[in-house]
């Protein structure tokens, strides 16, 4: 199992492309491997018959644990796969602390809450259970109030299939009123759930998030940035200057390395002993995909142009969707952005993405009042927050940096002056 990127610690086959006894020939691609970050095609790097396979579609080996064998027709490879058995026999052989047994899913049961209003089963989970006729909630014995029962006439409601939860079991108004109708189907009632196993990418990211949350210590900055100049400087780029389409987060990008460039020290990464301030600066472009979130990285983005910019992140964004991204990829930021304004959030806090210093979360764009010459006129903002590791960036420092963000993109004229559309 190769290592094919610089955290993967195990991987999982997502496809074969030959079967034992299939002449391989060198460079030819062997099988589909799912790493923590994208699902990478593995090419053999020697020529053979595949004579053996270790790990079956969908399953998980740790890196260097034998993928398969490629050798000549008729080898005889037992000795190899013998000596492979020793090299994990020590630990099987040390026996395992006794781990508290899994327990086994709860049988569902109907709720026997009669008065409760139905409610819809988890999407996810899959109905097993025939629904069953509605149930009378009592025997036909039962005492009502003259106010219920009248209330039930009205409604057309069947006073068999109500509970009473007044005195005695006697049926009163409130009974009427949180009934639901259509009586009481076991299968509407049941608790369900379904289990899915966690992604290599999933796992990566809760253990590298978890490391960054609990070691480094955050803390917050929040801005509050007017958009109308930009609003503007983009529509007439668009129209006018531009070869490609500019987006907001790609003048956030350029006004993010410009800011970088004239406060160095914020373009750090904490490594224990010391302190490391990147001369170049890699912004990292947080992007969601189907199975958690990618962050490919953006090079020397502050010598690049808008509209290169614009290309590299459609590019990169394509390429993290259809899980084409490769190791050069995604290492070696220096800064990140995590951008959510798209999806309507107003204003969020990221967790930073080692080994970088700071993370900077970009709400959307919304109308609002605003004061301007002493008036309340109405315009358009942006909230941004970014977090810090305590450890290598102050607070004061943090402040300087998003002071000159905040007049970079208020007054776009002094961006776009820096570089060539």
């Amino acid at each position: 199992m190769p290592k094919l990127s610089d955290t993967m610690t195990e991987g999982v086959v997502a496809e074969w492309h030959k079967k034992i006894g299939d002449t391989v020939k060198s460079g030819e691609l062997l099988a589909d491997i799912e790493t923590d970050k994208a699902t990478m095609e593995f090419e053999s790097f020697q020529e053979g018959t595949l004579l053996y396979i270790g790990v079956e579609k969908g399953k998980t080996a740790p890196v260097d644990s034998i993928l398969a064998i490629v050798g000549k027709q008729g080898e005889d490879i037992s000795a190899l796969l013998e000596s492979e058995k020793k090299k994990a026999a020590p630990a099987a052989e040390t026996p395992a602390p006794a781990a508290a047994p899994t327990p086994e899913p709860k049988k569902e049961q109907p709720a026997k809450a009669p008065t409760a209003a139905p409610v819809a089963p988890a999407p996810a989970a899959k109905a097993s259970a025939t629904p069953a006729p509605a149930k009378v909630a009592n025997d036909g014995r039962f005492k009502v109030s003259p106010l219920a029962k009248k209330i039930a006439g009205d409604k057309n409601i069947n006073l068999s299939f109500i509970r009473g939860t007044g005195d005695g079991g006697r049926v009163v108004k409130r009974d009427i009123e949180n009934y639901q109708g259509g009586g009481f189907s076991s299968a509407v009632l049941e608790e369900s759930y379904s289990d899915e196993p966690v992604t290599q990418m999933r796992k990566t990211i809760a253990r590298r998030l978890a490391e960054s949350k609990f070691s480094a210590p955050h803390f917050y900055l929040t801005m509050e940035i007017e958009m109308d100049e930009m609003i503007k400087a983009r529509e007439a780029i668009n129209q006018v200057a531009a070869p490609v389409k500019i987006s907001f987060n790609d003048l956030i990008i350029k006004a993010v390395a410009a800011a970088l460039r004239a406060h160095p020290r914020v373009n750090a990464s904490w490594r224990g002993d010391f302190i490391r301030y990147s001369s170049h600066i890699h912004i990292g472009m947080a992007v969601a995909v189907e199975d958690g979130l990618l962050v490919p990285v953006i090079r020397f983005a502050d010598s690049k142009t808008l509209s290169q910019i614009s290309v590299e992140a459609k590019d990169f964004a394509q390429k993290a969707k259809s899980k084409k991204l490769q190791p050069a990829d995604w290492e070696g930021n220096t800064f990140t952005i995590s951008n959510l304004g798209m999806f309507g959030i107003d204003s969020f806090t990221a967790i930073i993405n080692p080994p970088d210093a700071c993370i900077m979360a970009v709400g959307g764009i919304h109308e609002t009042p605003v004061v301007k010459d002493g008036k309340i006129v109405p315009g358009h903002v942006m909230k941004i927050t970014m977090s810090c590791d305590h450890r290598a960036v102050d607070g004061a420092t943090g402040s300087a940096f998003l002071q000159t963000f905040k007049q970079l993109i208020e007054n776009p004229v002094i961006l776009l002056g820096m570089q060539n559309i």
